[in-house]
């Protein structure tokens, strides 16, 4: 923002373009061309050579009053910005692929009601790579489908979570009081994309009960596999969490559980660095999120 001038007004202190190169770290024909360029935007010699000296012309005198007025304003700038970003509570979120679409937006929903001039920002990947991203403290907070025990890492458990069989409301299922493992066989299904913990979820259960389903799909979003569930007339598992009676209701898509599913069971948490540092808006966040599913398991 502040280059050009910054430049020339190095140049006109150092008296030199050697010593101007060093002090701004560019190379010395990377200065020669940007004071050419400067020259050529204002149409005027701002320097000339004196022996081994550069002088400043007259043009150059009152440039060089215009870089000292726009030093002092990027100091002012930079201050102003500093103040301001001290003043504010800022929170970065590291989100699996999974908790970002099923726990997340409640969590966040939850949070900017406490605060709301709170900024939030939210990266997302796999849990390995969120608990890496919370290691280095490239995110002050992570929220993930599984416990760890991690020495650096602080794990707080939220919920217990399990999968679900969902089916349209015209589904030949859909109506069934009490539900075997023989009518998950050979069902068409359309599943969350492999790479996950909930797609791993997934085909274990599928392989420890021997279960081979017919997979239609595989996607990466549970809100298209819910819109795709009725026109492919097709199943699929997904975590109990994610599954309001609101989404379920706009889909004509009904929850039926199976005695082996509810056995599924993984925990999501929110983890962050362990030892001094966290955030105060990171610490209130994990206290928040504490204590709403606390109230929400006590409802």
């Amino acid at each position: 923002m502040f280059t050009k001038l910054a430049y020339f007004a190095e140049i006109v202190e150092q008296q030199s373009l050697n010593r101007a190169a060093r002090r701004l770290n560019v190379s010395q024909p990377a200065l020669s061309r940007h004071l050419r360029a400067l020259e050529d935007e204002v149409g005027r010699k701002l320097f000339e050579r004196v022996g081994k000296r550069l002088v400043m012309t007259p043009a150059g005198d009152m440039l060089y009053k215009f870089a000292l007025e726009e030093r002092r304003l990027e100091r002012r700038y930079r201050q102003a910005f500093s103040e301001w970003g001290a003043g504010r509570k800022t929170l970065t979120i590291g989100a699996s692929l999974t908790t970002l679409q099923s726990t997340l937006p409640d969590l966040i929903a939850a949070f900017t009601g406490a605060e709301p001039d709170a900024d939030i920002s939210a990266v997302t990947g796999k849990t390995h790579e969120i608990v890496a991203m919370v290691k280095e403290r490239k995110v002050d907070v992570g929220l993930i489908a599984s416990r760890i025990d991690e020495p650096s890492i602080v794990c707080v458990p939220l919920f217990d979570d399990h999968l679900c069989l969902v089916v349209p409301r015209r589904h030949p299922l859909a109506g069934r009081g009490t539900l075997r493992l023989d009518d998950v066989r050979g069902l068409p299904m359309i599943l969350f994309s492999k790479g996950t913990w909930y797609r791993a979820l997934t085909d274990e259960w599928f392989e420890r009960h021997g279960i081979e389903p017919s997979v239609k799909m595989e996607i990466d979003s549970f809100e298209a596999i819910l819109r795709l569930l009725d026109g492919c007339r097709a199943a699929t598992l997904l975590p109990k969490s994610y599954l309001r009676p609101v989404l379920l209701e706009d889909n004509e898509l009904v929850r039926l559980e199976l005695d082996e599913l509810s056995r599924t069971v993984r925990t999501t948490s929110l983890i962050h660095p362990d030892g001094p540092g966290l955030k105060d808006a990171a610490a209130r966040f994990v206290e928040l999120a504490r204590r709403h599913y606390a109230d929400h398991a006590g409802a």
